[in-house]
């Protein structure tokens, strides 16, 4: 297999934030992936619009994230399994095709104004996709970069995604305001999916570890086994499953802009870009600063603020305040993300990491749109005809609660996430014989 490695790249001698950014192949990924993203996040704007203008109903809201998940929690193990006995760039190639129908689809359906149902058939499309190439993707870092290099590619693609995360619901609240056309989202989707497809052609890798054991049900829960076996990665994909479950206020944003600020689709994109706004400039500081030296202790304290400042937001009745909470909660929550991510990394075998990114794949869509129906039912519950207001505050409020208990009940469970030192080198990890490459 050719590779960008030929020539290693020097070890580096210092903190050097732009490290990974020196090695073509991971550029060309990394621009692949922020075009991809940013279509992603402009879609997710747009359906979650057009389904509330269409049905007034937040439970439709909930529904929406969870036929977004459910594809990940049935494809999810199958399709890591698939990324550690195939080649991971093809995984990702097809998933990504998958997601341009979807797409396609999305905006057919939204043109021609069908029934509201033939939307969740291309969401579960859409979902799908994401399940089967996510394990694969999320496999491909160690591929592309040194592992002296993980942490800057790591925060690097953390940037990327919450820039897009910025940028995509900005750009889409501003196109819904003036043509109010959310099957034109859909097909920016589609052709920045392409884009990434086109990129992906240049984009060159390390030879991959395939694994060559006959597959059964035990190799296929090896991913699970392992986490379960490494305490520090599974408190803090724990710890963030249950704080986003609980904590997460973006499925409810449309409704706080229509019916609570009443600050329209516009003020909706802003609100739905504050909490990546957050989160990427932490990526930039992180960046630029030393390794985390108190890992442990500065992802608890860090989830704890993003349930203090959810809970500030459920009460709000400020747009400026507003703003500001959910800038925290993005700030917050990236520490989160960086932590989990070179942990797992840094950890986790070559020939293992497709079936281990399955999982961590399963714990953050269930925290993701898991957690986005759980608001959007609790909102209903409360709901009060009387009271537009109610349902929504309490399932905000209450899921912020929620993530203080969590992050007392990891503090105490898991003394290995609270003790954790600095983010940096190579931590010391179980044994684990590698097979040969298949030829």
């Amino acid at each position: 297999m050719s590779s960008d490695f030929n020539d290693e790249p020097p070890p580096l001698s210092g903190h050097d934030p732009y490290a990974a950014l020196r090695i073509p192949s991971y550029r060309r990924y990394l621009s692949g992936n922020f075009l991809a993203l940013l279509g992603m996040q402009m879609q997710a704007i747009a359906v979650g619009w057009e389904v509330y203008v269409r049905t007034n109903s937040t439970a439709q809201l909930g529904l929406v994230a969870f036929l977004q998940f459910l594809p990940v929690l049935i494809l999810g193990i199958p399709a890591g399994q698939l990324a550690d006995r195939f080649s991971r760039k093809l995984i990702l190639n097809l998933g990504v095709s998958i997601l341009t129908l979807g797409s396609l689809g999305l905006a057919w359906i939204s043109w021609i104004q069908a029934p509201i149902a033939w939307m969740y058939v291309f969401l579960l499309v859409n979902g799908s996709a994401k399940a089967i190439m996510q394990p694969a993707k999320g496999a491909m870092l160690p591929l592309l970069v040194p592992k002296d290099r993980f942490t800057s590619a790591v925060t690097w693609n953390s940037s990327t995604f919450e820039l897009a995360t910025v940028l995509g619901p900005s750009l889409a609240g501003w196109l819904l305001t003036i043509w109010n056309l959310p099957a034109l989202i859909f097909l920016l989707e589609a052709l920045s999916s392409v884009v990434f497809l086109l990129l992906l052609t240049r984009v060159k890798m390390r030879p991959q570890i395939i694994s060559r054991r006959a597959a059964s049900w035990s190799e296929l829960l090896d991913g699970v086994r392992f986490v379960w076996s490494q305490k520090v990665i599974l408190g803090t994909i724990s710890l963030d499953l249950f704080a986003v479950l609980l904590g997460g206020a973006i499925t409810l944003l449309p409704v706080y802009a229509t019916s609570i600020l009443n600050v329209g689709p516009s003020g909706f994109g802003y609100m739905r870009a504050m909490p990546a706004l957050g989160a990427i400039c932490t990526s930039i500081a992180v960046a630029h600063l030393p390794p985390f030296q108190r890992a442990g202790r500065a992802l608890l304290w860090s989830v704890a603020g993003f349930g203090v400042a959810t809970i500030v937001f459920g009460f709000s009745r400020s747009f400026p305040l507003s703003l500001c909470m959910l800038f925290l909660t993005g700030v917050f929550d990236n520490v989160s993300v960086q932590v989990r991510q070179t942990l797992i990394q840094l950890l986790t075998p070559d020939e293992m990491r497709g079936r281990v990114a399955a999982v961590s794949g399963i714990f953050i869509g269930a925290s993701n749109e898991l957690g986005g129906a759980e608001s959007g039912l609790v909102a209903s519950l409360f709901e009060r005809k009387s009271d537009v207001t109610f349902g929504p505050t309490v399932s905000v409020v209450s899921g912020g609660i929620g993530t203080l208990l969590v992050v007392l009940i990891i503090a105490r469970w898991f003394p290995g996430v609270r003790s954790y030192g600095r983010l940096a080198g190579t931590p010391h990890v179980p044994e684990v014989k590698a097979e040969s490459p298949a030829p």
